[in-house]
């Protein structure tokens, strides 16, 4: 995949992002209504492809205006990976010269393998997820609305203790991927996966749209890096 497909892909998948995420404003006060439809008409332009340059620097804007609002990240670490992965992509467009430009999606890249990476060591240095116990307390006692059905998994220990260990190994065996197209492409195709579980389980649907807006950006750094050795 070449740069600028991947900086397009990328676009267009952080649009609907910011599209989706705007949508919750709506009901909001003035001010959030503002931000809100403001945004929504940015996404809709920069799934369009239209100054992008422009189109995230107004978002970059916006989003500092509602880092502001809120005293922090309105959804935690999925608007942080928004404005990761906005920053990212507008400093590709400012960067001076090819070089830079790479710089600016290698960072991106890092990010992204670093998210899945660091979440793995703190889930693995942590008994209760070793025991299965944090996933377990997860479907039994989370905060988030979920269906009485999806809480009875929280009687099945031992499927438990094969989830969290699957999820633990994949995470702190994700940095392997730049090592091999292929297990990249199943790698990607697990990890949305696991956002939509998560999004259909637990209402997570803000991760679902965002970490894959970094994915094209991972698949060309991969090949980058293979026609360097």
């Amino acid at each position: 995949m070449t740069l600028e497909l991947a900086v397009r892909f990328a676009e267009i998948i952080l649009g609907f992002a910011i599209f989706q995420q705007s949508l919750e404003f709506i009901r909001g006060q003035q001010s959030e209504k503002t931000l809100g439809f403001i945004r929504i008409v940015l996404a809709i332009l920069l799934m369009l492809g239209f100054q992008p340059l422009l189109v995230e620097s107004a978002l970059l804007v916006t989003a500092i205006m509602l880092i502001q609002r809120f005293q922090g990240p309105y959804n935690g670490g999925s608007d942080t990976m928004t404005m990761l992965v906005l920053l990212c992509l507008w400093l590709s467009h400012l960067a001076p010269s090819r070089y830079w430009q790479e710089i600016a999606l290698g960072y991106l890249t890092v990010q992204l393998i670093l998210s899945y990476f660091q979440s793995g060591w703190v889930k693995v240095v942590n008994p209760e997820w070793r025991s299965g116990r944090a996933l377990q307390q997860v479907f039994a006692l989370s905060a988030y609305p979920v269906s009485e059905s999806v809480r009875l998994w929280a009687r099945r220990p031992q499927v438990l203790l094969a989830m969290s260990w699957s999820v633990m190994i994949f995470e702190l065996l994700f940095p392997l991927v730049l090592f091999n197209q292929t297990l990249l492409i199943v790698a990607l195709g697990i990890a949305a996966l696991f956002h939509l579980a998560n999004a259909c389980l637990f209402g997570l649907n803000r991760f679902f749209w965002i970490w894959p807006a970094a994915f094209p950006v991972i698949m060309w750094f991969q090949s980058r890096l293979m026609s360097v050795f």
